[in-house]
């Protein structure tokens, strides 16, 4: 509104300025100009006289005193008529030009400038009160986008602020836009150097975008990491989480177990123990049964969602006693990261299974933080939770949490 008002004002003075000084400049042109003709006319009149008493004086129809008395009263009348035309020009002003034009003008200027304000400068909305939250009415994407909008607008503003590279490159990742974070972190690098803080999260990024799987090129990049720091938590965090993915507790509470004994002060430590905690109840079901001790138990009066899980008729004899079902929930907003997960044996099929925040992945975001879930099952034959080839599947699009609901392992992955 300042920056409006201030527009406003230095329009109208130089709108004003161009009317009204061309309109005085002339009027006072006009009477210098009228001045000036009457000293001249009243000189031209004075050399005319004295060259005639010259031309007497040279006849000898006067004598020099005679000559030279009237010749001082010709001064003096010069003086008294160049000083009355003084006079006359200050009290006979010239007669000004009309000022309906400048006043039009001038009157124009304004409503076009009061226009403006009142279109342009929200005046109806002065009265209304302004929200208290800059976030009021707005979901988490908008936010985030929000979010990321404000630090590349401060990027651009300090091209090499390798914290804020750092700082974006991890709202990339909460918001999806992974090859845009890796991007972010490998400028971050160009500036301070290869670190494994950094690698860590590179890692993690290409590892979401690759859905999950640990490939060749993310594998080199943790292996990079750990050689430069074996206990960067990032790396660390991913390496567990896949391990966790793939069955294999023992590593993934390895791994955790090296973030808490390292004493890092920059880690969630109630995380990364929930976290170990929950792949230790993961070894523990691995005869097929869900565990029943106190921590579970306790678990169950948590917001709770709980599925129904079988298998269609048609896919019925495609399934083995050794096949496992790995079932975990997701949120439907922001980052897509497992919220909690358990694994089963087909054997067990038809079954009911109950996700809470004893089955988490740990970090700071719970399965009972959220409102709406996705639920995706997959009954493996590679004992991976990565659907391969011949693995069945089944999808829940979203579910509330805090409520039940079937579903079916309907789809063979081709």
């Amino acid at each position: 509104m300042t920056t409006l008002w201030i527009f406003i004002a230095l329009f109208v003075l130089v709108s004003l300025g161009l009317i009204w000084f061309p309109h005085f400049r002339q009027q006072k042109m006009r009477q210098t100009e009228q001045a000036g003709v009457r000293k001249a006319t009243n000189l031209d009149l004075f050399n005319n006289r004295l060259a005639t008493l010259e031309k007497e004086l040279e006849d000898e129809l006067l004598d020099q005193g005679e000559f030279d008395a009237l010749k001082r009263e010709l001064e003096i009348s010069l003086l008294q008529d160049m000083k009355q035309g003084e006079d006359e020009s200050l009290v006979n002003q010239v007669k000004p030009k009309g000022l309906l034009w400048p006043v039009l003008m001038s009157v124009a200027i304004l409503g076009v400038s009061g226009y403006f304000y009142s279109s342009l400068g929200a005046y109806a909305n002065l009265d209304q009160a302004v929200p208290d939250n800059p976030h009021a009415g707005m979901d988490a994407s908008q936010i985030m986008a929000q979010r990321i909008q404000m630090m590349e607008s401060q990027l651009k503003a300090e091209p090499e602020n390798s914290q804020l590279l750092f700082s974006l490159g991890h709202t990339y990742i909460s918001a999806n836009r992974y090859d845009e974070a890796v991007k972010a972190f490998d400028k971050a690098m160009v500036l301070v150097g290869t670190h494994a803080e950094l690698l860590g999260p590179k890692a993690t990024a290409l590892y979401y975008k690759a859905n999950q799987r640990m490939t060749p090129q993310i594998q080199a990049i943790v292996d990079q990491s750990l050689a430069l720091d074996p206990e960067d938590p990032s790396t660390l965090l991913l390496v567990g989480m896949d391990a966790f993915f793939s069955a294999d507790y023992q590593k993934s509470i390895q791994a955790w177990q090296t973030i808490l004994d390292s004493d890092r002060s920059d880690v969630d430590r109630s995380a990364i123990i929930n976290a170990i905690e929950s792949a230790k109840m993961r070894m523990q079901a691995e005869t097929g049964e869900m565990p029943n001790d106190s921590t579970h138990q306790q678990a169950k009066a948590t917001k709770t969602v709980t599925i129904d899980v079988s298998i269609s008729p048609e896919l019925q004899a495609q399934v083995s006693s050794t096949d496992m079902l790995f079932i975990f929930a997701r949120s439907t907003e922001g980052p897509k990261i497992p919220l909690a997960a358990t694994k089963i044996s087909a054997k067990s099929l038809p079954t009911s299974i109950t996700l809470d925040d004893s089955t988490g992945m740990g970090g700071d975001i719970k399965l009972s933080d959220a409102n709406n879930v996705e639920i995706i099952a997959v009954l493996s034959k590679h004992g991976s939770v990565k659907a391969q080839p011949g693995d069945i599947q089944g999808r829940l699009e979203t579910m509330a949490v805090g409520s039940s609901a079937q579903l079916v392992l309907d789809t063979q992955v081709q």
